[in-house]
């Protein structure tokens, strides 16, 4: 398993110089002036002309790159050309917000997902089957923003149970913590569990028609112990995968759902840096989150080893 660890870290290695790059790239790709562009509308010559001076914009874009990485691998992702404050800060400020709200998202979405996809599984063309297909696509129907309206007006506003919106970190308790993550984290879920339910379904049926399965009902296993200790570890392999790769839609979803709700999120971080086309910003934005979607793959990819062992050699 380390092998494997050690592999993915090295081949991480490229992808992450191409998200910098690209990141990079963002200044290069503005139609314009991009110092006359991030200094606004009313700046003087002089402004702009500081603004090129303090992003090495007359530099060569290679030459530029190799500073960029440097500062970079020194936790120095450049300031702001507006206010000067600390690209680095504002992202640790709005990071920890995201990544709470996707860890309740993910947990949500796994724990509705598995048993639903697992049950429509065992009763392949009953009625849990069919009703676990039919709310599923029902469900991918509903964009973020109208399931975190509904989820407001319903247990926020009119029964009061958790609050509108607004973020408390963990620091102020667990519980307060977990309230104001409920409504975000399932209205963000939802596309992921409807997804990872028919994923499920469809990995499980597949695994319980393969001919091990019928040798081990067969002997008279119970099945509990069939479907729990060996077709449950088969049929995740495909289920991790598309985990992860639901990693990258929550962190695009995460936009919508924390505007909805009110908390100062990466996503409300990058619409700002959008706005007011704050460039650096959306530079570490942009980095932040492709390093983020490598780590996930990493760790899908550890996963898979581990349901897999013949990918560990």
């Amino acid at each position: 398993m380390l092998k494997l660890l050690g592999r993915r870290l090295i081949t991480t290695i490229p992808a992450l110089l191409g998200v910098m790059l690209v990141a990079l790239l963002l200044v290069e790709l503005m139609p314009g002036d991009p110092a006359a562009i991030m200094a606004g509308e009313d700046a003087t010559p002089e402004a702009i002309a500081a603004v090129r001076s303090d992003l090495d914009l007359d530099d060569p874009i290679f030459e530029r790159f190799g500073a960029y990485v440097w500062g970079v691998l020194h936790g120095d992702l450049g300031r702001s050309p507006g206010s000067g404050i600390p690209v680095r800060d504002r992202i640790s400020a709005a990071l920890p917000v995201t990544l709470s709200l996707g860890l309740v998202a993910m947990v949500f979405a796994v724990l509705i997902a598995i048993p639903a996809g697992t049950l429509a599984a065992l009763r392949r063309g009953g009625l849990a089957d069919r009703a676990v297909t039919a709310v599923a696509a029902a469900v991918q129907a509903v964009p973020p923003f109208v399931a975190g309206l509904a989820l407001i007006i319903f247990f926020a506003l009119q029964r009061a149970w958790l609050p509108t919106g607004g973020y408390a970190p963990l620091g102020e308790g667990a519980g307060t913590w977990l309230r104001h993550l409920v409504l975000p984290g399932f209205a963000l879920a939802l596309l992921a569990a409807a997804e990872l339910a028919r994923q499920t379904r469809g990995s499980m049926v597949d695994t319980l028609e393969q001919d091990y399965i019928r040798a081990l009902r067969a002997k008279g296993l119970r099945e509990r112990w069939v479907i729990g200790k060996h077709a449950a570890k088969n049929a995740a392999t495909p289920v991790v995968t598309v985990l992860g790769l639901h990693v990258g839609h929550v962190l695009g979803s995460a936009v919508v759902v924390e505007l909805v709700f009110g908390m100062n999120g990466f996503g409300a971080l990058a619409m700002n840096a959008v706005l007011t086309r704050d460039v650096v910003l959306i530079q570490g934005v942009v980095l932040i989150s492709g390093i983020g979607v490598l780590l996930a793959n990493v760790a899908v990819d550890i996963a898979y080893g581990y349901f897999n062992p013949k990918v560990r050699t």
